[in-house]
């Protein structure tokens, strides 16, 4: 069983950076995060393989 991850994103709103912690067993799903610095929701979506893309509730 693999532990957390921590990545860096950056807001699609604000553009600042973001730490978070990616948990691989996630793959495949997508959630939603409030932005550490603007409090604008970040959708994240997790591919098969751990990686994480940012969106915009809009996008």
């Amino acid at each position: 069983m693999e532990g957390l991850g921590e990545s860096t994103i950056y807001c699609p709103y604000c553009g600042e950076p973001n730490g978070v912690l990616l948990d691989p067993s996630e793959a495949g799903q997508s959630y939603i995060e409030d932005c550490q610095v603007c409090c604008r929701p970040i959708v994240f979506v997790m591919d098969s393989a751990g990686a994480v893309e940012v969106f915009t509730e809009d996008d």
